[in-house]
């Protein structure tokens, strides 16, 4: 979905998300997790591209947030300068936890942690990853009560949330009620545009995906 509906509720609050830009670990298919990886010149660039894009755009925003973790933050920070905010750092925004499969590439990961990697690829909720890993539930739990919070603090507004692959899978589901459980059927690229709207209690998803800017992105992720 790449349209938007331009209504807006007068106690709505929209949040525009934005998957940071590319780093040389996206680029290997390395799983980053909490590691501090910064971007690459790619993802630099794009990082420009999508302040651009947001200006061009013509909104307002009320305030920036983004995950402490570097990638997010220099992505952040190119939303900053062209829009005059200053971005307030949040580690509930950061992304999943991945334990031992951290710094792993998907292929190492299957071949030297294989347990691990099936617990990952299956989905489970309430399975926490080996080696101080986070569960998926854990991880619902903790980027649901940072948005709400946030459209809490905004309603009626709209703010920018730069995070990662991880948050934007949880964002994507609780705006369609699609389980945790359930297989991804949809793109996560760096440094796109994805839109949300928090409104009565209840989320809705106003459009995904929107790559226009970029002169193509990565989805490293794997498929579920």
């Amino acid at each position: 979905m790449k349209t938007r509906n331009s209504t807006q509720s007068e106690h709505a609050c929209r949040i525009c998300l934005v998957r940071h830009g590319e780093t040389a670990w996206n680029a290997q298919r390395r799983l980053q997790g909490h590691i501090d990886i910064p971007l690459n010149p790619r993802g630099q660039s794009q990082a420009e591209a999508t302040a651009r894009s947001l200006a061009r755009a013509g909104e307002r925003f009320a305030a920036l947030y983004s995950s402490d973790l570097q990638r997010a933050r220099q992505t952040a920070d190119a939303v900053a300068r062209a829009h005059g905010l200053a971005a307030r750092h949040d580690a509930r925004l950061r992304e999943r936890h991945y334990g031992v499969l951290q710094g792993l590439t998907f292929e190492e990961a299957e071949r030297q942690q294989p347990q691990a990697w099936q617990h990952f690829r299956r989905r489970d909720p309430q399975l926490a990853l080996d080696g101080g890993g986070e569960s998926l539930g854990g991880l619902a739990a903790r980027v649901q009560a940072a948005l709400e919070e946030i459209a809490a603090r905004h309603a009626g507004e709209t703010v920018v949330v730069v995070t990662h692959g991880g948050v934007l899978d949880i964002a994507h589901r609780l705006a369609t009620g699609k389980p945790l459980e359930g297989a991804r059927d949809f793109a996560i690229p760096n440094a796109a545009l994805n839109w949300i709207e928090h409104t009565s209690g209840c989320w809705r998803l106003l459009a995904w995906a929107d790559e226009g800017h970029l002169a193509g992105a990565l989805d490293e992720l794997p498929g579920n």
